[in-house]
């Protein structure tokens, strides 16, 4: 008996937000959320913002099929202010404290 699979690649991409060493949040978007995270806390490669402001700690994240729809909902946050930031992790990610 011969069994035929099939693979399925998803390359999903977050948009995430990260709270600051100095309690500022940074949001951003990647296809590989931990080694995003990682990079904003050990290397050259995270953004210029996090660079002085380690560590980081991520606080929320949310998940695309594709990255138009993750830049999208990045301007979007990007938009909001600190209260509503604040507001819309609270909702989702109630286990962390912001």
């Amino acid at each position: 008996m011969t069994h035929v699979g099939i693979i399925l690649i998803v390359n999903l991409y977050y948009t995430y937000i990260v709270k600051c060493n100095d309690d500022t949040l940074y949001t951003g978007i990647t296809n590989n959320l931990h080694k995003r995270v990682l990079d904003h806390n050990t290397s050259k490669r995270g953004a210029k913002y996090t660079l002085k402001r380690r560590p980081v700690v991520l606080v929320y994240w949310e998940e695309y099929n594709n990255r138009s729809e993750a830049q999208k909902r990045e301007a979007c946050i990007k938009k909001l202010s600190r209260v509503e930031k604040i507001e819309l992790i609270k909702k989702t990610q109630t286990s962390i404290k912001i």
